[in-house]
């Protein structure tokens, strides 16, 4: 499969490249860029844990959901976005082998991580619309057999990437080394190997599609449930409102699956034709977008949490009040 000789020098080292077509002048303005997205994605989903924790009212199947998302998409960006910043901000875009396989790993990990929540947030809203559902809702949707499911999407997710990972350590690396990418993953690593790695790269596809568009399916056929009991609301203000929050989470939805395929398939259809920078910034945008909105979106916006920090301001005034007549 892989015609190389016996004697060759493995590689040990890659060197992130980032953006090849991107001036020197401007790279501490991207550094400080991916900086400021990173703090403000952490912060946002950290909130969002932290009002969880607090908050005993919160602790419910939904928000169970939504707080494995925010931790995932902490995940997602620790692991992805601090070796581009060091790249931009000292030049330091070095990354030992096993390093990178395991930035490789994690980065598909948190990948499928994110698809099966986004399954079982599709899940959660189907068994709360269904009509045959409603009643029995609070005894499926226990917060025990959501944390159940939660944790075994956290285990099943490790399964193709693992095997991806795997496979590259058995791949010959012995010619050059730059990861023209943000990051080690598979599109940027298969370049780099020595022979023919088709057929891995094949099968790496392949799980790709299956881990991302059969839970996309689901996703599908929640929303148009969805939209079926949207239009058999009697009340015109709770379909605008309903239909909004929707709207705005099918968006987010769209932006995390549909610019994956073509960034994912253009090996396989040539007029899909993308330039390494064009490439790179497709797959910054889809990866990093979400994480960034996603706290906002499914989150901020509900008016449980948002009656919590009108409560807690509201604390918050009468203390100052109180230390103020005090004194």
């Amino acid at each position: 499969m892989f015609q190389v000789d016996k004697n060759y020098t493995r590689v040990w080292e890659f060197y992130i490249v980032g953006f090849p077509g991107l001036p020197s002048e401007y790279f501490h303005l991207v550094a400080w860029f991916f900086f400021f997205l990173y703090l403000t994605t952490i912060v946002g989903n950290l909130l969002l844990i932290i009002v969880f924790a607090l908050e005993h009212s919160l602790q419910k199947p939904m928000y169970i959901i939504m707080v494995s998302l925010a931790l995932s998409d902490i995940g997602f960006i620790t692991v992805a976005l601090p070796k581009l910043i060091a790249r931009y901000w000292w030049n330091d875009g070095s990354l030992g082998f096993h390093t990178c396989l395991f930035q490789e790993h994690m980065i598909h990990y948190f990948g499928s991580l994110n698809s099966l929540i986004l399954l079982t947030m599709a899940l959660d809203r189907y068994v709360a619309i269904s009509s045959l559902s409603l009643l029995r809702y609070s005894v499926v949707m226990t917060n025990q057999n959501m944390t159940g499911m939660t944790l075994f999407c956290w285990v099943l997710a490790h399964i193709f990437p693992g095997i991806s990972t795997i496979n590259f350590t058995m791949m010959p690396f012995c010619g050059p080394n730059k990861i023209v990418h943000a990051f080690c993953d598979t599109m940027s690593l298969t370049p780099l190997v020595c022979g023919d790695p088709s057929q891995q790269f094949s099968s790496a596809y392949a799980a790709a599609m299956f881990i991302l568009y059969v839970p996309l399916a689901f996703i599908i056929f929640s929303y148009i449930c969805i939209i079926i009991s949207i239009l058999r609301m009697a009340s015109g203000q709770g379909r605008m409102k309903t239909f909004s929050t929707c709207a705005t989470q099918g968006c987010i939805i769209s932006i995390y699956y549909i610019p994956r395929f073509f960034v994912y398939s253009t090996p396989y259809f040539p007029n899909l034709m993308m330039t390494p920078d064009k490439r790179i910034a497709t797959t910054l945008f889809y990866s990093l977008f979400p994480p960034l909105i996603n706290p906002f979106i499914y989150c901020l916006r509900t008016n449980e949490i948002k009656n919590i920090f009108r409560r807690w301001i509201q604390k918050q005034h009468e203390n100052v009040k109180i230390n103020i007549t005090d004194k």
